[in-house]
């Protein structure tokens, strides 16, 4: 049975299926001409990443603005005065792979520096769905993506919600019980996940985005947790599998 699912589209689909579920997701389509025109012309500002990769390679943000339309790999920023010359770029950056296209979420900010969140969520040993571990991670600076690799900073979620928000732990027991929604939903087209690990976003009105779901999400980002717990947790349910 497959454990690990590495078409983001595929799990798209998945969780559209689900009402509850489905608000949390940001409007994604696989990258067209026509699909990519018609969320900068509604949205101003998406994201383009793979298909299928991690860590956050491949991601680009592009926006539309007065002066015509911009995107950023990395930290490099190239400017277009149409969109057909920013597609013909894509189109090569892209190099003929599946792209999909997702509206860009606003994420707060910690110091300055977008971040997000990670919600592991997991099959107990009693085969029931438990968040077992949620961390902040804060993209470097200058950056749009968050992740460890591409040079972002861990911290709690706690010391990256405080500043925004004002009952801290409600709002990570909701993110606890919307990463138990997820993983049913997915293990109802999936049977053979166990494990899942949701990026999460926060907007300004503090609505949680689900970004994206790994299904073989990598634990040991919560070494860096002051709770060594978390990590001996998850690590224990992994085991159990």
């Amino acid at each position: 049975m497959v454990r690990r699912i590495s078409s983001k589209w595929a799990k798209t689909i998945a969780l559209r299926r689900n009402k509850m579920v489905a608000r949390y997701l940001p409007e994604t389509s696989k990258m067209t001409a026509g699909s990519l025109k018609r969320m900068l012309d509604r949205y101003k500002m998406v994201y383009v990443k793979p298909d299928r990769g991690s860590y956050g390679i491949g991601v680009v943000r592009v926006e539309k603005n007065e002066a015509g339309y911009r995107y950023q790999a990395g930290r490099n920023i190239v400017k277009f005065r149409s969109f057909e010359a920013l597609f013909g770029a894509l189109r090569r950056l892209t190099r003929g792979k599946t792209y999909l296209v997702q509206r860009g979420i606003h994420l707060l900010r910690f110091r300055g520096n977008r971040f997000d969140l990670r919600v592991m969520t997991q099959l107990s040993p009693k085969r029931r769905w438990e968040t077992t571990g949620i961390i902040g991670r804060a993209a470097a600076k200058g950056k749009i993506v968050t992740n460890y690799h591409n040079g972002g900073k861990i911290y709690t979620a706690e010391t990256l919600l405080k500043p925004h928000v004002a009952k801290v732990d409600a709002k990570l027991r909701a993110l606890a019980r919307l990463g138990v929604q997820t993983g049913r939903s997915l293990r109802h087209s999936f049977p053979g996940i166990s494990e899942i690990g949701l990026d999460i976003a926060m907007d300004k009105t503090l609505k949680p985005w689900i970004l994206e779901v790994n299904t073989k999400p990598d634990p040991y980002i919560f070494l860096k947790h002051p709770n060594r717990a978390i990590f001996n947790k998850i690590r224990r349910y992994q085991s159990a599998r």
